[in-house]
């Protein structure tokens, strides 16, 4: 094997794309040097970057995994740092997009780009055989275009853009690295104007615009229909425009009427009269405070297109067709849009067929295969189901009898012909999706997946529809499996455990399954990994104990009948930290509350980089019983080495008495959720093969579980130190009387109680205070009234 190790990046342009792929970095803790122009005279030299990295701290969503780390990134300018460039292994060039701007960087940094170092401009659309012109042929054969989506760090895709000259091992190498070390999914593009997301997607946006004009929607149905309900953004198209930039959705628009002239749908380019009309009024969207919608106060105001007035909004789907997109049978649903005669209906039939007219029509120019274009507007564009994969299950045959209709009869965008290929040979016969690959009408063949070494760390790669590949829902030898619980392995040494609760909710069933699967893990496997099949589409690890499942036994019996719930939920968390043999938590998504306990009694956590992690019982009037307490004061027993324990402890007492929950795994590494040792993955699709792998090695090395240890705590010198600042803060009106309650419990329980400062206190000893309290809370009407808040409207009460 050969080993391509990026051991430092630059980026050229430290504007927003260019400053967030720079934090990217630093979150993979790969180096990065972030380069801009020289201040001018009298400002300070690097005065440009070091704004940039300041800002980086405040955008929302963060880029950065742990703010702290902007630090780590390193400043440059063109003037004084360009031998800076020698040390890169690769160059991403990120400023604005301008041809000539971009052709004069390259003939200053191009001098000092080392032998080896790949160089690529993040452009999203420019071309990229026009930007090389000018290289050695050298430096041809490392360039290309890498085009990252905004923002970096929390959309999927890259589309990685080859030259004729770039040399395949290049674009392989780039592919390698961007997919496991940062985290994306990787589409390679034809150089073709827009590429493929944002060809697809911005046509996709300008027929939307035509077709609600045509039918006489306004921005807000219009959203309502095309967000959550077709399974795409939830922001919908007009929303999303806002959030993106009406100047930036122009200038993209612009891109495709400049280099697609003779493109059949080149009369759809023309920028909509309404949107040339907000740039032109400065109404560029949420930077400037309106464009489709305007804020007013708090109501939010939608732009009507007839009078060019901002009225009041809010409007949404007719039930009619909310109930047509409710339909589970996606060729039904299909049938149903195109036959209805309600407008919204026939809007969304001819948005879907002015999408399958574009797709087929231009797959050959700009994609190798359909599954690119498929992957290209899931990762970029964040909708569930490809445009391919819709058409396919609603029916290829008789879909794409219906758009040849509509073309016939003029109803279309353009009078392009449907490809032969849709129709004959094939396509006709299975789909452009099969379990031999994907369609590629230039190769007339089904292209399978890519080979590349770094898919072997994806047990299971992102699937489409009609490729017939097994998810981990089903995939492998079931050992046990019931409502709650899967049970599995692959053949290779690693058990794992899959909850299947709705947000993976720890019921009566889940502990259950753990008690089997720890059993049958120390029997018969090196390990047993917690690992969620949804990780790699955003579902949670876990959100909790499932505090529906146990309302029942209160309501019978009271708190008493909780008891033996709760102790069988911390003894089985006990069983997991003292197993024979390793357990892995493959986190990912929410753990809050049982969920964060649970992945803290593991033997080890692999987390991926989104993962949100915080015990957050005080929200519903209850504190942490499920070991996260007794966790807080042993790791503060353990880092303090000698010290002053409290000074420790502060920080689990103030993360569980105030629900703090980490924005990212480095955050949770930060607040001590996570250990040093613990592995951040970037890639959740790599999350198993990593968490397996680590199981597999910790049992090789001879794993041995932890010895049971006493633990010195702080004792009323420690609660009584905490409980006085909680008393400022009731008298102050910063908390009501009963968050010092559960503030005063907490405090009590992590400093071991009314006992000397010094004393060593077993694990038993913090699990049966952490009961104790938890029991006496269920009882309390103010906790009462959060449980029954957050159950009725998922929302805290704050009482």
């Amino acid at each position: 094997m050969t080993n391509f190790i990026v051991k430092k990046v630059a980026v050229l342009g430290a504007g927003v794309m260019g400053a967030q792929i720079a934090a990217h970095c630093v979150n993979a803790k790969v180096p990065v040097v972030l380069f801009d122009l020289p201040g001018k005279e009298g400002t300070p030299k690097n005065g440009i970057v070091l704004k940039a990295i300041e800002g980086l701290k405040k955008l929302s969503p963060a880029p950065l995994g742990n703010k702290e780390h902007a630090a780590l990134i390193e400043v440059a300018n063109y003037e004084d740092d360009l031998a800076k460039l020698e040390e890169c292994d690769l160059i991403i060039e990120a400023i604005a997009e301008r041809l000539d701007w971009k052709h004069d960087l390259y003939k200053k940094v191009a001098p000092h780009i080392s032998a080896n170092a790949i160089f690529a401009s993040n452009t999203s659309g420019l071309s990229i055989g026009k930007l090389a012109e000018g290289f050695d042929a050298d430096l041809k054969a490392r360039f290309c275009g890498v085009h990252f989506f905004n923002p970096p760090r929390y959309m999927h895709l890259v589309e990685i853009i080859p030259t004729p000259d770039t040399k395949p091992e290049i674009a392989d190498q780039l592919e390698g690295f961007l997919t496991s070390t940062l985290g994306k999914g990787v589409v390679r593009a034809k150089d073709t104007p827009n590429f493929i997301a944002n060809r697809v997607g911005v046509f996709g946006i300008l027929a939307i615009v035509h077709e609600a004009e045509k039918f006489g929607l306004s921005v807000d149905v219009v959203d309502d229909l095309t967000g959550a309900k077709l399974g795409r953004a939830k922001s919908g198209t007009f929303r999303t425009a806002d959030v993106v930039g009406l100047d930036t959705m122009g200038h993209v628009i612009k891109t495709m009427q400049d280099y697609l002239p003779n493109d059949p749908f080149a009369a759809v380019y023309k920028t909509p009269e309404v949107l040339a009309k907000l740039v032109e009024k400065g109404a560029l969207g949420q930077k400037s405070g309106a464009g489709f919608y305007k804020k007013v106060g708090k109501d939010i105001l939608r732009l009507d297109f007839a009078t060019g007035e901002y009225v009041p909004g809010g409007a949404k789907a007719a039930d009619i067709v909310a109930r047509i997109l409710k339909e589970k049978d996606p060729v039904k649903k299909m049938k149903a849009m195109r036959e209805s005669t309600n407008p919204q209906a026939q809007f969304l039939w001819a948005i879907f067929r002015d999408a399958f007219h574009y797709i087929a029509v231009h797959l050959e120019d700009i994609a190798d295969n359909a599954r690119d274009i498929d992957f290209a507007m899931r990762w970029g564009f964040g909708w569930t189901v490809g445009p391919f994969e819709t058409w396919q299950a609603s029916g290829w045959t008789q879909v794409a009898q219906w758009v040849k209709e509509d073309i016939d009869a003029g109803h279309a965008l353009s009078s392009a012909p449907l490809p032969a290929w849709v129709f004959e040979g094939p396509v006709a016969e299975k789909g452009v999706h099969t379990p031999e690959g994907s369609w590629s009408p230039k190769a007339n063949a089904y292209i399978p997946r890519s080979d590349l070494a770094v898919y072997k760390r994806q047990e299971f790669r992102a699937p489409v529809l009609g490729s017939g590949e097994i998810d981990g829902r089903k995939a492998g030898t079931t050992v046990h499996e019931d409502d709650d619980v899967r049970i599995w392995h692959s053949g290779d040494e690693v058990l794992v455990i899959s909850m299947k609760t709705k947000l993976h909710v720890i019921s009566p069933g889940v502990i259950a399954g753990f008690k089997k699967a720890l059993a049958e893990a120390e029997k018969n496997f090196k390990g047993l990994v917690i690992w969620a099949a949804d990780a790699a589409d955003g579902g949670a690890f876990s959100a909790g104990a499932d505090l529906q499942s146990a309302l029942p036994a209160f309501m019978s019996g009271g708190a008493k009948a909780v008891d033996p719930i709760i102790k069988e939920l911390q003894d089985t968390f006990m069983a997991m930290k003292y197993s024979n043999v390793p357990v892995v938590a493959a986190v990912a998504g929410l753990a809050l509350g049982g969920g964060c306990e649970m992945a803290l009694h593991a033997s080890k956590r692999v987390a991926s980089i989104e993962s949100y992690i915080g015990l957050v019982e005080v929200g519903v009037g209850l504190i942490p019983a499920g070991g996260g307490l007794k966790e807080a004061a042993q790791r503060a027993y353990k880092e303090a080495k000698g010290t002053d324990i409290l000074q420790f402890l502060k920080n689990g007492f103030t993360n569980a008495a105030t629900a703090n929950v980490s924005k990212s795994a480095l955050e949770a590494q930060a607040m001590g959720y996570l250990k040093e040792d613990d592995v951040i993955v970037f890639n959740p699709y790599e999350l198993l093969y990593v968490a397996k792998t680590e199981a597999r090695a910790m049992f090789d090395k001879g794993y041995r579980a932890p010895l049971k240890a006493p633990i010195q705590v702080t004792g009323r010198y420690g609660w009584g130190t905490i409980k006085a600042q909680l008393v400022n803060m009731r008298d102050g009106g910063f908390i009501s009387a009963h968050d010092f309650k559960l503030g005063d419990m907490i405090a009590e329980i992590v400093s071991g109680g009314d006992i000397d400062q010094g004393s060593f206190v077993s694990e038993q000893w913090l699990l049966d205070m952490e009961r104790k309290a938890f029991l006496e809370l269920l009882n309390h009407p103010k906790t009462q009234e959060r449980i029954m808040g957050m159950l009725q409207t998922g929302k805290p009460v704050r009482n």
